[in-house]
């Protein structure tokens, strides 16, 4: 049963800048809770807490190399079903307890963001939870979409009559009360098939949370999530991007590509086998080449050839190889941002994280292409988690136990989820209360 702990946490003489950063002010859920991260490249799985000064503690990890995953979704329900019992194995051994119930990120069904305006009458009365949430049940019947199921309905903002920019706007008097909220759907069949998956081993979902929003939880700091920062998750079979601004996600987007493709870009390029282009990538790799890289000879296994055939190829052309790829998926990035039509809601600052962003020379291209200050970002602020695993590949499961205990959840005292299971009649009752 996870409890309820109130941080507030006062300027603290000595305390530095990074430590202040982990302690988190709002009120959370303890835990422990258990979150799962299904990736192209790898299937991680935590469990931790939250203590009571605010910092995240971790229980038990494990991890396994993905198996029936492309792309972000589930391709082959055994092989996936065999990776992620294996990953949950060792964090539940670990943190000596089993799972019932897991957070998992949301990177299959190609998911789609969206913005809505609604407004609500109150018709001069204080405006109650019941009102809150029925402006997102509205925001979620107008999102529906055939084949799409509603992951997220987030509020954004509130205007209370001509008053604008209120967070909650609970107990104000209005007669009209304005949302802008933010919705990210998925493709129904996808999501039916991760819970079948996830059924087959013996676990629900606690809740779905969009993958790059959850990195920016863990790799963002407090000043870029208000002022504003586009985090940019460079997974293995895709890329996410998610705007945040004034401690809020605006926006996300997802592309089919990633750092497997840069993998296989190497191998084609270079006739080398898959595992042997990813050595090469992880060794050698970089996407800014110098005057050395025509001298540097790199020994490359022909694929097909006997042990002993190794050509020696010049460094030159293995940065000729990933170079193109990264270009076009920053390209394809700075594309989205722009019709998005967001503008400079995202600030300057692009944050990069995922396997793919610890490639050299990455941080330089997004910045050269996106015109942005750009930095890597690590997860941090989480207590007891190894060290292999505090890399910017970890943000996004960081992310998802910061949001289990309740870090970017708008107003998570109240249960949205509640008026799922209401029919047509208790629908009408709710009408006539509130009319007459």
């Amino acid at each position: 049963m996870s409890g309820i702990t109130q941080r507030g946490v006062a300027q603290m003489p000595g305390l530095t800048a990074s430590a202040e950063e982990t302690l988190r002010v709002k009120p959370v859920r303890s835990g422990p809770f258990g979150v799962l991260d299904i990736g192209s490249s790898k299937i991680a799985c935590l469990i931790g807490r939250a203590e009571a000064d605010g910092r995240l503690r971790a229980l038990g990890f494990g991890w396994q190399k993905s198996r029936g995953i492309k792309s972000g979704g589930i391709v082959d329900l055994e092989e996936a079903e065999a990776a992620i019992r294996a990953a949950v194995g060792v964090a539940e051994d670990m943190a000596d307890l089993r799972l019932k119930s897991v957070y998992v990120n949301l990177s299959c069904g190609q998911p789609e963001s969206r913005l809505f305006n609604v407004q609500w009458p109150v018709d001069g009365r204080a405006v109650t939870a019941d009102d809150i949430k029925r402006v997102v049940r509205e925001a979620k019947a107008r999102a529906v979409a055939e084949a799409r199921a509603v992951i997220h309905a987030l509020p954004l903002s509130f205007s209370t009559d001509e008053t604008p920019g209120v967070t909650d706007p609970r107990g104000l008097y209005c007669d009209t009360l304005r949302a802008q909220l933010h919705v990210v759907d998925v493709g129904s069949t996808a999501l039916r098939t991760l819970e079948a998956c996830l059924s087959r081993c013996e676990l629900e979902i606690a809740a779905l949370v969009s993958a790059p929003m959850a990195a920016g939880l863990a790799a963002l700091v407090g000043d870029e999530r208000e002022l504003g920062a586009t985090v940019i998750d460079m997974g293995g079979g895709t890329t996410t991007m998610a705007v945040f601004a004034e401690g809020q996600v605006h926006h996300t987007a997802q592309l089919p590509v990633g750092g497997i493709h840069v993998t296989t870009d190497i191998a084609k390029g270079l006739s080398t086998s898959i595992a042997h282009a990813e050595r090469l990538k992880a060794l050698y790799g970089n996407c800014q080449g110098s005057p050395d890289d025509v001298r540097e000879l790199l020994p490359v296994p022909l694929v097909g050839e006997a042990e002993h055939q190794i050509a020696q190829v010049p460094r030159s052309h293995l940065i000729a190889c990933i170079r193109p790829r990264l270009e076009e998926i920053f390209e394809l990035v700075k594309d989205r941002l722009e019709t998005a039509g967001l503008g400079r809601v995202g600030g300057t600052r692009v944050v990069l994280t995922g396997g793919a962003s610890q490639l050299g020379g990455v941080r330089e291209l997004a910045a050269q292409i996106l015109e942005r200050q750009v930095r890597l970002g690590r997860p941090g602020g989480l207590i007891g988690l190894p060290d292999s695993a505090a890399a910017p590949n970890f943000a996004t499961l960081v992310g998802l136990l910061a949001f289990a205990t309740g870090d970017g959840q708008t107003m998570h005292d109240i249960d949205f989820d509640a008026e799922r299971g209401q029919g047509w009649f208790g629908r009408f009752v709710d009408f006539l209360k509130n009319r007459v």
